[in-house]
């Protein structure tokens, strides 16, 4: 956005979409394929997975669909004050989540011990010491400078080689999208692997979360102190793009149990968002 470069005005748009696509499509997908390849069926508490799921649908509706039916900034775009309460709802539900997962029903996103998982497949570390929090802050913060530092020279490469394809600038927030959830996503597919499909769906899911959540007010209120212009209403096939995924995971994790054909049906919607991105 700061570049200011033609287009820069889509890309939050375009990559909180392609978050979202590639989280419920892709990770789970694949998960899911591969964790009904080696174990048949696997199982995972369907009240943490839901919950997860309505705050998604809502953060993505009013941030990525609510735009392109207001009248107040023209085009699909919100006005100053729509970024603010769009922006603040994001924090809040957010938040709240953070607070039910971690706090008031944390045992929503744990295994459940009814349905045969070893506690021990789930285990945790212990709690750390402040020291040792306090220095993970610390570091925590040296490595955001660190991953803002590398988008800011990896964005002339990825927008030479993009517009080198004839690819469409859509594809630039894909590009981003996949890099910012590569460790969460190598992650996922590992503790899929091993047939602890609740990690998986916690890591997964919270990264959507997490980037919807945070991505919108940070974008809003950069627009909103520099004037840079914000386009954040999807188009018409985005859209249905994204209600297809919507609808899919609602069934998927409708039951708590999968196999192998959620995650083919979920990759291939995946496919098919890769496809329409690059040949629209």
């Amino acid at each position: 956005m700061l570049a200011g470069k033609a287009g820069s005005e889509t890309l939050a748009r375009d990559t909180a979409f392609a978050t979202v696509m590639i989280i419920l499509n892709g990770i789970v997908g694949l998960g899911l394929l591969l964790g009904g390849v080696l174990h048949r069926e696997q199982e995972f508490q369907v009240k943490g997975a839901s919950a997860a799921l309505a705050v998604l649908a809502a953060l993505v509706t009013l941030s990525l669909a609510l735009p392109n039916f207001t009248t107040t900034a023209a085009g699909p775009a919100y006005s100053p004050s729509q970024l603010v309460f769009a922006g603040t709802v994001s924090l809040v539900l957010y938040g709240v989540f953070i607070f039910v997962q971690t706090v008031r029903h944390r045992d929503y996103f744990l295994p459940d011990q009814e349905m045969g998982l070893a506690a021990d497949e789930e285990a945790h570390a212990p709690p750390p010491s402040g020291a040792v929090a306090l220095a993970s802050l610390a570091l925590l913060l040296i490595c955001l400078v660190a991953v803002v530092g590398l988008a800011k020279a990896l964005t002339p490469a990825v927008d030479e080689g993009i517009a080198a394809l004839g690819a469409p600038k859509a594809v630039v927030g894909i590009v981003i999208a996949a890099v910012v959830l590569m460790p969460e996503g190598l992650a996922a597919l590992r503790a899929a692997r091993v047939n602890r499909l609740q990690t998986a769906m916690n890591l997964a899911l919270g990264s959507a979360l997490a980037t919807i959540g945070l991505t919108i007010p940070a974008v809003a209120a950069v627009s909103i102190a520099l004037g840079t212009p914000l386009t954040l209403g999807l188009g018409s096939k985005e859209e249905v793009l994204l209600a297809l995924t919507l609808l899919l995971a609602v069934m998927t994790l409708a039951a708590g149990r999968t196999t192998v054909l959620q995650g083919a049906v979920h990759l291939v919607i995946l496919a098919a968002f890769l496809f329409f991105a690059i040949v629209p």
